[in-house]
């Protein structure tokens, strides 16, 4: 196995890690639990390691959210979509603004409705509606996004990005 590799995928365990504790850090806005870490998260992983890496970290932090629960099964779709159009749109432009775009189109306006037929047909929620999830979600996705704005422009003007994905793929 590749040592890249398993750099990768212990980096993804730590983040889907980071976003299970972070989901400590929630509110609820009409029947969601907003976790703006997980958005957070979402935006790290797509810079960093890439769509799978996201997604898979995405998929992992709402599993174990869910099993202690922490989150609902709206985590999924919000998560996973966001952790994916990021990192494609990251993957194929290069720019961070890109990323961003990608999570909060991806998280607020595709996961918000993905989130409808989960709450109407496996949660059981007759009130849920196409665009029930959409606000709820873009304001945990908003959150998560500044926070992750922040953090990866300080990343990229020490230079420590461009080290932290020279050392990954070594």
């Amino acid at each position: 196995m590749k040592k890249s590799y398993i750099k990768k995928i212990a980096l993804t365990a730590v983040f889907a890690a980071l976003a299970v504790v972070g989901s400590f850090v929630s509110f609820p806005v009409f029947g969601a639990k907003c976790a703006p870490v997980q958005h957070f998260i979402n935006i790290i992983c797509a810079v960093i390691l890439g769509p799978a890496y996201g997604v898979a970290a995405a998929f992992v932090s709402s599993l174990i959210r869910n099993l202690l629960g922490l989150g609902t099964l709206l985590a999924f779709p919000g998560s996973m979509v966001g952790a994916l159009l990021a990192g494609l749109l990251y993957m194929f432009f290069k720019k961070l603004p890109f990323a961003y775009i990608g999570e909060v189109v991806g998280t607020g306006l595709i996961g918000g409705m993905l989130a409808y037929p989960i709450a109407a047909f496996i949660m059981g929620n007759a009130k849920a509606a196409l665009f029930t999830f959409v606000v709820p979600f873009l304001i945990s996705t908003c959150g998560g996004t500044i926070i992750a704005i922040a953090v990866t422009v300080a990343l990229k003007q020490t230079g420590v990005l461009s080290k932290i994905k020279t050392e990954l793929n070594s």
